[in-house]
């Protein structure tokens, strides 16, 4: 049993990363589906960071971004983040809502309403995956939306789980639609009791 997040195994971390491969596929097809065009997900790179180094990888704790945060439960605690840059925001509304934007100050209630349902729909395919995967039963709260600094959104997580662990699970990569990537970032942080469950589940806990 693990206590910290940098106590993970190579093999243990290997597995997450097959789970992160898997969920982001998913993800990507779901998006297909929902805006009506082909989107494809490069090769994610998944990978265990602290809470700084994630902001950092994301653009930095000052940049402003819109994120869709959902909890989950039942047998797995935890936060799922979908960090939404403006590239990929001006790649849903141009799909549901046949605008763009060149600010999140210009969002209107219908284009909160899409980036939620895309935010939403991208976690729970990416967790649907993770659950039948692993055989774990997992319930998802009503998405919560924000528009803020990436440290401030990133502050949430970090209140709920930073005392059990400063560590979380980062998957990136980029969706690519129309020939252009667009950045796709997803954060899964579990309380570490979650964590050892789901790695004993998979059967890859030391």
């Amino acid at each position: 049993m693990i206590k910290t997040f940098d106590e993970l195994s190579s093999l243990e971390i290997d597995t997450l990363r097959e789970i992160g491969s898997i969920g982001t596929g998913n993800a990507a097809t779901a998006l297909s589906t929902l805006l009506k065009r082909e989107v494809r997900i490069t090769l994610p790179e998944v990978r265990i960071m602290g809470y700084n180094e994630a902001i950092e990888w994301i653009g930095g704790p000052e940049a402003v971004t819109a994120g869709v945060l959902v909890r989950m439960s039942g047998q797995m605690n935890g936060i799922m983040l979908s960090v939404q840059q403006l590239e990929f925001v001006n790649l849903v509304l141009e799909s549901m809502v046949g605008t763009k934007i060149s600010g999140y100050e210009e969002l209107d209630d219908m284009g909160r309403s899409a980036l939620v349902e895309v935010g939403n729909i991208t976690i729970s395919t990416f967790i649907n995956a993770l659950s039948g995967l692993s055989d774990i039963s997992l319930e998802l709260t009503v998405p919560a939306f924000a528009v803020d600094m990436q440290g401030a959104i990133l502050a949430v997580p970090m209140a709920e789980y930073g005392g059990t662990s400063d560590y979380l699970m980062t998957i990136g990569g980029n969706f690519v639609c129309d020939n252009k990537q667009v950045p796709c970032r997803l954060l899964l942080s579990p309380d570490i009791r979650s964590l050892n469950f789901l790695l004993k589940k998979l059967g890859v806990a030391e």
